[in-house]
């Protein structure tokens, strides 16, 4: 048995808590989880109370978190999870694009910040790089409220190669299963990201998918890029 405050066992799906008091799109969400066999919902609820004791129960490796709940001050809560928790990763998913909450709660300890409206795809590949050792963090917001701090333009033009590799990322394949699709290393990945994320301007790779989608640098993807497509 491990802890929140010990890494995830390779083999084990990622454990996920959903807080949200919105119940029908907290059970959406629970449903969408446990439809990948990589994930799995170890608890829910509409509350932050008592959320603490609730990670010690449970063992996550995420928590999702809305921001506007009753009794509920989002940076507060955040600091004193990652405080007490230090390996546990607390992503935001909200309804908030404000550039300064997204600023405050990343400085409190969030591994990531979603909008809502992000796709089924974005969500999934947020939550599956918290399992990977990728020290960048995730942000998906409408263009409206990005950020401006660390953003960068680009001109430049990907590679070929970077193309496929963010293709699979935008299709929430791990680093790994890239490797294995186009039958090259984890490393080999890892460097075709750092590029891609310093010819983008990119923070994370959601931001590297998003910003090439956009750019029409790469397609939308398809259901034979996800994971478990093309499996015999």
């Amino acid at each position: 048995m491990h802890t929140p405050t010990e890494p995830r066992p390779a083999a084990e799906p990622l454990r996920i808590i959903a807080v949200d008091d919105h119940s029908l799109l907290r059970r959406a969400l629970c449903e969408l989880i446990e439809s990948e066999d990589d994930l799995t919902v170890v608890a829910d609820t509409d509350t932050s109370e008592g959320l603490a004791d609730l990670v010690e129960r449970t063992r996550p490796h995420v928590v999702l978190l809305d921001v506007e709940m009753p009794g509920h001050h989002a940076p507060t809560v955040v600091r004193a999870l990652t405080t007490r928790f230090p390996q546990l990763h607390v992503l935001i998913l909200t309804m908030h694009s404000d550039a300064q909450l997204v600023q405050e709660l990343l400085a409190h300890g969030a591994r990531g910040y979603l909008h809502k409206s992000v796709p089924r795809e974005s969500l999934l590949a947020a939550l599956r790089n918290t399992a990977s050792r990728d020290p960048h963090v995730t942000i998906a917001l409408p263009s409206s409220g990005v950020p401006t701090v660390g953003f960068s333009t680009s001109h430049q033009t990907l590679s070929p190669r970077e193309r496929e590799v963010l293709t699979y990322v935008a299709a929430a394949l791990s680093n790994r299963q890239i490797a294995v699709r186009l039958r090259i290393t984890e490393g080999t990945v890892k460097r075709h990201l750092r590029n891609v994320f310093e010819k983008l301007g990119a923070i994370s790779r959601i931001d590297a998918a998003n910003k090439a989608i956009d750019a029409r640098l790469i397609r939308r993807p398809g259901p034979e890029d996800r994971p478990g497509a093309g499996r015999g």
